[in-house]
């Protein structure tokens, strides 16, 4: 039920922000319906332009946010190093401005957190993917959760098994990169993430993925304050609407991203 506010000291929210101010304004706003508060809220934003910027300073007397900002945009991998930096809770948690909240959300972070809580061997939980893109290779656990399996051997043929690490909505402790390291720095966010998700293998992270995460979030890119566009995704997406053709295209990508793996340091 929606009528009792839901409060969580133990975590810092952390939001992502650049050139989105009414995208950041609408998930601050779903929070809020739903009566979700945390610890503390950051937005870290990216070095967004005027109209932008001055949005979002009018929302950070509206809604009591800790806004960190920088005057030449440094990539997304900046904006979270600067958040976590600053975020001094056990816990944070991660959304970028273009998703939004669903009432479900509220009970399963709450499960999350309780499975972190009592359970430390748990890095990350996370709580969205692309529907074309959802873990692979789970294993049922508890609390509407399932665990994150990485294996290296081919025959585990979709390459989205190295993406145990995500971007999108996760929850996770203040000491992630005491055990990964600092983010990336470059104005490549795709660059970032898959540097995060090679140091996350590479230093055997572990993760919980929610089971129906299409009931927590909507991701939202209005034509006004449109997303990244990434072919690579839209190719994926377009393959896998033709079995055999996908089914080559992962053993293609998972050899590819293998070798990659492998060389990395």
């Amino acid at each position: 039920m929606l009528s009792l506010p839901q409060h969580f000291e133990s975590i810092t929210l952390l939001i992502t922000h650049f050139n989105r101010s009414h995208s950041l304004e609408r998930l601050l706003q779903s929070l809020e319906t739903l009566k979700l508060s945390f610890g503390e809220i950051i937005v870290s934003d990216g070095g967004s332009n005027g109209e932008h910027f001055e949005a979002v300073l009018q929302q950070k007397e509206r809604y009591s946010f800790t806004l960190l900002s920088t005057s030449v945009n440094k990539g997304l991998g900046n904006s979270i190093n600067v958040g976590q930096d600053f975020s001094k809770t056990p816990y944070l948690l991660y959304v970028q401005e273009d998703f939004v909240p669903l009432p479900a959300f509220r009970q399963a972070l709450a499960n999350g957190l309780n499975l972190m809580d009592e359970e430390s061997e748990w890095d990350i939980v996370r709580f969205y993917a692309f529907p074309w893109a959802k873990y692979p290779y789970l294993k049922n656990y508890k609390k509407g959760f399932s665990r994150m399996q990485f294996n290296l051997a081919p025959w585990y043929i979709n390459h989205h098994k190295f993406y145990l690490y995500s971007d999108h909505p996760h929850l996770k402790r203040n000491t992630f990169s005491d055990k990964f390291g600092r983010y990336l720095e470059t104005l490549s966010g795709d660059t970032t993430e898959m540097s995060m998700c090679r140091s996350f293998l590479k230093n055997h992270g572990k993760g919980l993925f929610y089971n129906d995460y299409k009931d927590l979030f909507e991701h939202v890119n209005s034509a006004e304050e449109p997303g990244q566009y990434r072919p690579v995704n839209q190719a994926s997406r377009k393959l896998s609407e033709i079995p055999w053709v996908y089914n080559a295209y992962l053993k293609y990508k998972t050899m590819k991203e293998t070798f990659s793996y492998v060389l990395a340091k």
